[in-house]
């Protein structure tokens, strides 16, 4: 029988805590600009936001995780209660520099899972006519890492049409998909993440946690 009052804790007070990733290192990169858009908008909406830069993070497993690029996305994630991510269209695919970012979050560090219960808003621009290809891998990544994944979603179809000299978004449906999906982020975020620990408790991982508890006992008593 679900526990109601542990599905309906007292709100946090706090403002809600984004992190923002995009999946471009090009000088003028569609894929910034929408974050950068994304993030006027969530802190308009009340949150703090922080957007990570992925220049100079290395490659999966190029570099220790001790490298500073990597302690730093690290800790944003584990800091966020809810993120955006932001990927280009490239092949019909999300870019590697979007995939290295994620790759280099971890699913478990010992029993902490960094990603586990967060909310998650996917978005991504495209060079030509709209497709979906690179949010509907977001989607899966984000389920991968145990995220709540917000049902609405941006696709920004010919990106360098959207935009204005300044790097702001023109008015459009574009756009206003894009307030739609950072106002729900942030709905989904304020209602999840005081009862996120009990949402994500799972049955096999008691069943298991429990074993091994019994397993240290039996060897203490050897």
């Amino acid at each position: 029988m679900p526990d109601l009052r542990a599905l309906r804790p007292a709100f946090s007070t706090h403002k809600p805590r984004i992190l923002i990733l995009y999946g471009s290192l090009r000088e003028v990169s569609y894929s910034r600009l929408l974050a950068f858009e994304a993030q006027r908008l969530l802190e308009h909406f009340g949150c703090e936001v922080r957007v990570f830069d992925p220049k100079g993070l290395p490659l999966p497993d190029e570099a220790p995780a001790s490298h500073p690029k990597v302690q730093e996305l690290r800790e944003l994630s584990e800091w966020s209660e809810g993120q955006v991510w932001v990927s280009p269209e490239r092949h019909g695919a999300m870019t590697g520099v979007m995939k290295s970012q994620i790759d280099w979050i971890p699913l478990a560090v010992g029993s902490v899972r960094p990603t586990q219960g967060k909310t998650l808003a996917v978005m991504q621009v495209s060079g030509g006519s709209q497709s979906f290809n690179a949010v509907s891998q977001l989607r899966i990544l984000g389920r991968w890492m145990r995220m709540i994944t917000i049902p609405n979603q941006s696709s920004v179809a010919k990106a360098f049409q959207e935009f204005d000299a300044e790097g702001r978004m023109k008015p459009s449906s574009f756009y206003d998909r894009v307030v739609d999906v950072c106002e729900e982020l942030v709905k989904f975020t304020i209602l999840t993440r005081d009862a996120s620990p009990y949402l994500t408790d799972r049955y096999s991982e008691r069943k298991e946690e429990a074993a091994k508890l019994e397993q240290r006992v039996s060897l203490k008593s050897i």
